[in-house]
């Protein structure tokens, strides 16, 4: 009787975790991950380029239509060819599939036509589906961001996370870098957001995060939040929760409002972390969030870390309105444009202005009066009561009606005697008119003069521009030039005091004086 030995050889089953490459981004951050290693993840790539599938060492993949050249960055054209590749897709979702990341890059064709329709196949079979897209760069052009964000409009209404990763961001966090180097930087980010989930599940930690957890987290969430950083040496702790926070994952950093964080720390077998670290990142998480956040966590050990502590959270359930940061400010301000006035509503607008105009006037000449004006009225109403004429001088007049002004009664009688009034308003009408024709005038002519003094200035200035100008300034001195005549003038050795009458004591200092030897005022001529 022989023995029959019996092996439990391990069979070619598919991990639960897929990552689907769409498009020609999305293609290309699936083969990074593929080539930098994501444990217990299978790959698939679908396009509609067939060169792209050919170069690709991701051994999964699936070409979208006949032809094999492309979308031709038409959306709808590969949105066609993804419906006709449905049952296939179907069929290599079906086998084990729990969760599905779909990367993609939006705005041209491919990915913004087919990553729908690849997201409605996985709802239909109830798989928990997280979408990572990106944001085209702001010199890829207008189109193709609005591309890109009706494309994110259709997706997020079949998945249950999505992760938006906006490439000018990245282009402000990297500065000026070859192309090759910022899409290479693309694909990390898109690489960090799925490997970081992924082995989230994958990944057996001290303190565990099964799969129900995380589908807890993001099951119809709707927008998420994603954070991933490491960090050594003093304030580690400090320092991890804040790189992950303002981590270039996403287009938010804002984790304000969300209901559900789901929180994974892992730590070197060097230096391992400690609990007061723990609580300080999940303080700063509260603190952060609001108060208001339920935190599924967990810790594991990687041995590639040594001394360093790597984060990653991600928060969903936010109650506000997400928006895309797309670029497109320019939409919000042609909404505005159309609220236009017509020229008939203007006019009608106009209407009410003159009948609120005159009660305003009405009440204003209700206030207090000018005093001149009360002086005449007050005058007349006296004439007529005292059948005597009121003739005062004008700063007697001024003194009475300042202590006048404030009688609200004595105002009310002198309205009805309108006649009054309006004679004195025209006398003192005409007094004015002669000071001011006159005025204007002068005003002119100091205006004139000033304006001619600036020519003449400016006409200077202009005359040191010319090279003929300053050759004469060089060579001809000023008084010639002014044409101003200068006084001879005697040469300081030369005497200016007479021979005959005075004489200069140089010496003494006290000017010319009278000779002593001086033949007119000497008694003795000989």
């Amino acid at each position: 009787m022989t023995d029959i030995l019996e092996f439990n050889l391990p069979k070619d089953r598919s991990s639960i975790i897929k990552v689907i490459g769409v498009g020609g981004g999305g293609s290309n951050a699936v083969n990074h991950m593929f080539l930098q290693g994501i444990k217990g993840v299978d790959f698939i790539l679908c396009n509609t380029d067939a060169q792209a599938l050919d170069m690709s060492p991701v051994p999964n993949k699936i070409q979208l239509g006949s032809s094999g050249l492309g979308a031709g960055a038409v959306p709808s054209v590969a949105r066609d060819a993804a419906l006709a590749k449905g049952d296939e897709i179907r069929k290599m979702l079906e086998s084990n599939t729990k969760m599905l990341f779909i990367t993609a890059g939006m705005g041209g064709g491919t990915g913004t036509g087919a990553a729908p329709v690849i997201a409605e196949i996985a709802k239909e079979l109830g798989i928990l589906t997280v979408g990572i897209v990106t944001l085209p760069f702001a010199f890829e052009g207008r189109k193709r961001k609005q591309q890109a964000e009706i494309g994110i409009k259709e997706l997020r209404s079949y998945v249950d996370t999505l992760l938006v990763i906006c490439n000018d961001k990245l282009r402000q966090l990297y500065g000026n870098l070859k192309l090759s180097q910022a899409f290479c930087n693309a694909d990390n980010v898109l690489t960090t957001a799925a490997k970081g989930i992924a082995e989230i599940i994958t990944e057996t930690g001290y303190i565990n995060v099964d799969f129900e957890d995380v589908k807890t987290v993001m099951n119809n969430s709707g927008v998420a939040i994603m954070g991933n950083a490491t960090a050594e040496g003093e304030n580690r702790a400090q320092k991890v929760i804040e790189e992950a926070l303002a981590s270039p994952l996403l287009n938010d950093n804002d984790i304000k409002g969300a209901s559900d964080i789901l929180l994974y720390i892992s730590s070197g077998m060097e230096e391992e972390i400690l609990m007061d670290e723990i609580t300080e990142i999940t303080d700063y998480i509260q603190d952060a969030a609001g108060q208001t956040a339920e935190i599924i966590w967990g810790n594991g050990f990687d041995e590639t870390l040594g001394k360093k502590i790597s984060v990653t959270l991600v928060a969903t359930g936010f109650s506000r309105n997400e928006s895309l940061n797309t670029g497109l400010k320019e939409d919000t301000n042609t909404t505005r444009i159309i609220h236009t006035l017509n020229p008939e509503e203007a006019v009608k607008a106009e209407k009410p202005i003159p009948e609120k105009e005159p009660e305003t006037h009405d009440e204003i000449r209700m206030i207090p009066p000018k005093p001149y004006m009360k002086e005449h009225t007050e005058s007349t109403v006296k004439a007529s009561e005292n059948d005597t004429p009121a003739m005062t001088p004008k700063a007697p007049e001024r003194k009475e009606t300042i202590h006048k002004l404030y009688d609200e009664e004595e105002d009310q009688e002198s309205e009805p005697v309108s006649g009054g009034i309006n004679v004195t308003n025209r006398e003192v009408a005409h007094k004015p008119v002669t000071p001011k024709i006159s005025a204007p005038s002068q005003e002119e002519e100091k205006l004139e003069r000033s304006r001619e003094e600036r020519r003449k200035k400016l006409q200077g200035y202009s005359l040191l521009n010319t090279r003929k100008s300053i050759e004469e300034l060089e060579n001809q001195p000023a008084y010639v030039r002014r044409a101003v005549e200068l006084k001879e003038v005697k040469p300081s050795n030369e005497s200016h005091v007479s021979r005959y009458s005075l004489f200069d004591d140089n010496g003494s200092g006290s000017g010319p004086e009278i000779r002593p030897n001086n033949s007119f005022l000497h008694d003795n001529v000989d």
